[in-house]
């Protein structure tokens, strides 16, 4: 490689490191209550939210990211959840939003929770994967990471990888690397629809219903407007080959719903992502 080469890389690999920021631990510095004041409360590092039949209640970050790792250590609401959502997303704003997202629908005592994955991009969405945790997420805090990157976007649970979703955009296939994305937090009723396709509503004398957020970090690139889609992109290696064996025990295990497989949803028509590897 030539000395002017190298020097331009060099300068590109600092232009995109200059970028890159640590949100650390303190959502009282980093995140604050956008709904619902009167019931969630941020105290240091810890975030809570509350849900009665007033209200439920939200937080969001401060800043704006594109590209990067989000995690948040999340232990959910316990004991008879039925009809509640649990959501930690990311997404930009508009009517073609981009939105990338991990929802956490309540259930019976003694039922497992199901974890609702999906994906926004330019406004339209319909990507839904569904999951059991495979241990009790009431109990202690887990782990929940988005990692986002130009070429693939993977959910993770506990650093275990749950789903992938991968760029092929050279192929017609929108994929979000356009618009900054706050991360949001909230707890709201969606009983119409979220246990068991709303056959089981919310038991309002369990209320309030409380979930609880620790160690939010997100080290990821800043939204600085469109000069961001440049500088923010960089090669990031995909998913190693035990990473993929413990993503294909997941969803041969856990898995309870996938769009893919719907066809009857999109009138025998295969969403074209889902012709490309899940792997």
């Amino acid at each position: 490689m030539a000395k002017f080469e190298k020097i331009l890389v060099a300068l590109l690999i600092c232009a995109v490191l200059s970028n890159i920021i640590q949100v650390d631990a303190d959502f009282s510095k980093s995140m604050y209550l956008t709904w619902g004041v009167q019931h969630a409360s941020i105290l240091g590092e810890d975030l809570h939210l509350v849900l009665d039949q007033a209200s439920g209640s939200a937080a969001q970050s401060k800043r704006l990211f594109l590209f990067g790792s989000i995690e948040m250590l999340i232990k959910l609401v316990p004991g008879n959840s039925a009809g509640t959502v649990t959501a930690y997303y990311l997404s930009s704003t508009g009517g073609q939003h981009d939105e990338i997202d991990f929802e956490f629908l309540g259930n019976s005592t003694g039922q497992p929770y199901t974890v609702n994955t999906n994906i926004y991009t330019q406004g339209k969405g319909s990507r839904e994967q569904q999951f059991y945790l495979w241990f009790d997420p009431t109990a202690n805090f887990h782990n929940y990471t988005i990692h986002w990157n130009p070429t693939e976007i993977v959910w993770y649970v506990d650093s275990q990888p749950i789903r992938v979703f991968r760029n092929y955009e050279n192929q017609g296939i929108a994929y979000p690397n356009k618009q900054g994305m706050r991360v949001y937090t909230s707890l709201w009723n969606a009983d119409d629809w979220a246990t068991r396709g709303g056959l089981v509503k919310t038991n309002w004398s369990g209320a309030p219903f409380k979930a609880r957020f620790r160690h939010f970090r997100a080290r990821a690139c800043k939204w600085r407007g469109a000069i961001s889609i440049n500088h923010c992109a960089s090669n990031v290696p995909q998913l190693s080959y035990p990473k993929k064996g413990q993503l294909t025990w997941v969803r041969k295990n856990y898995m309870t719903y996938d769009y893919c497989t719907d066809t009857k949803r999109f009138n025998g028509q295969i969403p074209p992502e889902c012709l490309k590897t899940q792997i």
